[in-house]
């Protein structure tokens, strides 16, 4: 399968910034007239490689338009087709068979200033499974948000894809699939894999942040336990998905008066995602309510594909043993609801439509305010709709989901469903890291992470929908959100103060008496990447 690509375009010539805008306008018109959201795709990541300077004011200038083209939730398609639609791969592919050589192949990337590397195995994309060396376009979408979200420069992040094989026989059978064609690679062989490209990349770079992303959970928990002491590190899927939850439960909580220790909360599906938000609001509970970790633990409850997660069952996987509480079991999610009585219902599961609207209204009946996630991607995968969380619980549900949805009405309302989108938190968190020089990020990191993004929308904006600000803002969100957290990693020792600092706070213009966070702020900004002036 094959989509026509755009014709190759010339490096536009410097000119006045009218001109500069009215290109910018020109390549969003010819965007927006074609047909599907693939050839959207396509056709930026062609830009990209034609016309990066170009590509870039787009991305950073229209974001909130362009995001749902370059990731979720079109990038799923576009992994599933990587090979067979001609993606510009522009990220580095490790391969099983270059063992030994993971250093050298690093030392010969073009780019060479690198401070953000995006890593995957491809064996858990989103919701899709395993989809090998075509799980690049979720390294390069992700390494696009540093960028467009958190104003990284573009020439400092490198998306990575270890290639160790597939276990998908459809691509093991695709004459296009340009992956490994071999069963993966597992067990010791695996683990010296991976400990090969860490230590390569130690020995590449200085100080490094490294994302792991959709990994499988059989590695994802173990890679981030190993390694997080010894390189600065962290799992999107584990703790950034974590973190914008936990944000988006703590926003949801301001507009209806409660306190996150009276709530119940039930997740439907055990993954590493699920297990992650659990632990994130376990800590929560733990270092801002008084409650013993277990105590934070036990108001998260769990269903995997066999029931509810209880201290009865003999069959539970590692991650979930510290959420298996002294409850009776049930087999289904409507039954759960009905027995456990949430006020808080997170569907992690990647099961399209399990938010059946028995269980919607069975929210509805218990709760004047629910709030109902639905986190799963891409949208194909989520668990219930906005309109019909809507129509179920007419209209008193507090929302966010994974994949965007559009507004809908409701008793001559307009209501918007918030999307709790990681690209919120990642690309903040991670540039922190850099400037930072941050050793570890530790939990208390994303904990600050997600209080500060919770406090942001006004209480307007909550009763309309609007869980977080606009990501059409998205760089101011991030240069505050850049701020508390590299605050925080340099007063809890994770961190130092950047050599620089001083002297980039003075050029900005701040009074004396400017706070420490307002401080920080102005460091952020004098960091983020300007595509009208910035070298590529």
């Amino acid at each position: 399968m094959t989509l026509a690509s755009p014709p190759i375009r010339q490096q536009a010539p410097a000119g006045p910034q009218s001109a500069k805008l009215a290109a910018v306008a020109a390549e969003m018109a010819v965007l927006r007239a074609l047909p599907t959201d693939l050839q959207r795709y396509l056709a930026l990541r062609t830009l990209q490689r034609d016309n990066p300077v170009l590509f870039y004011k787009m991305l950073v200038h229209h974001v909130q338009e362009i995001l749902p083209f370059v990731y979720t939730p079109t990038v799923g398609e576009a992994c599933q087709k990587y090979h067979s639609i001609g993606v510009p791969t522009y990220g580095l592919y490790l391969r099983a068979t270059d063992a030994g050589r993971f250093l050298q192949q690093l030392r010969a990337y073009p780019q060479q200033d690198v401070r953000v590397v995006v890593v995957t195995d491809g064996e858990r994309i989103l919701g899709l499974g395993d989809l090998g060396a075509g799980g690049m376009g979720i390294s390069e979408g992700k390494s696009l948000l540093y960028t467009a979200a958190a104003g990284v420069p573009p020439h400092q992040i490198l998306p990575v894809t270890l290639d160790v094989g597939t276990n998908n026989p459809q691509l093991l059978a695709d004459p296009e699939y340009r992956g490994l064609r071999q069963n993966r690679v597992t067990g010791a062989a695996y683990e010296a894999l991976v400990a090969e490209f860490i230590a390569a990349l130690k020995a590449w770079q200085p100080h490094v942040l490294l994302q792991f992303e959709d990994f499988a959970n059989h590695t994802a928990f173990h890679l981030l336990e190993e390694y997080r002491p010894q390189i600065c590190c962290f799992n999107d899927d584990i703790q950034g998905t974590a973190c914008i939850c936990l944000a988006g439960v703590l926003s949801a909580l301001r507009a209806t008066g409660s306190s996150l220790a009276d709530q119940r909360i039930l997740f439907y599906g055990a993954g590493e995602a699920g297990t992650g938000i659990g632990e994130l609001i376990a800590i929560c509970l733990e270092h801002r309510h008084g409650m013993t970790r277990k105590q934070g633990r036990s108001r998260c409850l769990f269903m995997d594909s066999r029931g509810l997660v209880c201290s009865s069952r003999a069959d539970l996987q590692p991650h979930k043993k510290p959420f298996a509480h002294d409850v009776p079991h049930c087999r289904t999610l409507l039954e759960a609801v009905q027995q456990i009585k949430p006020t808080v219902l997170i569907g992690v599961s990647t099961v399209a439509g399990a938010f059946s609207e028995d269980v919607l209204r069975a929210m509805a009946e218990l709760n004047p305010r629910p709030i109902i996630m639905p986190l799963s991607n891409p949208t194909s995968k989520s668990e219930c709709t906005f309109e019909a969380a809507v129509a179920a619980t007419r209209g008193r549900v507090l929302f966010a989901s994974g994949s965007p949805f559009p507004p809908c009405s409701h008793d001559g309302r307009t209501l918007y469903p918030a999307q709790a989108n990681n690209a919120y938190i990642f690309p903040a968190v991670g540039h922190a890291a850099v400037l930072t020089r941050c050793k570890e990020i530790s939990d208390d990191v994303f904990l600050a992470a997600a209080e500060a993004l919770a406090s942001m929308s006004s209480v307007a904006q909550l009763e309309q929908g609007h869980l977080f600000p606009a990501f059409a803002g998205i760089k101011a969100v991030s240069a505050h959100l850049i701020a508390t957290v590299a605050d925080f990693m340099v007063r809890a020792g994770l961190g130092s103060l950047p050599a620089d600092f001083d002297e980039a706070v003075r050029r900005s213009g701040l009074p004396s008496s400017a706070s420490n966070l307002t401080r920080w702020e102005a460091y952020a900004v004098a960091h983020m990447y300007d595509p009208n002036a910035a070298k590529l």
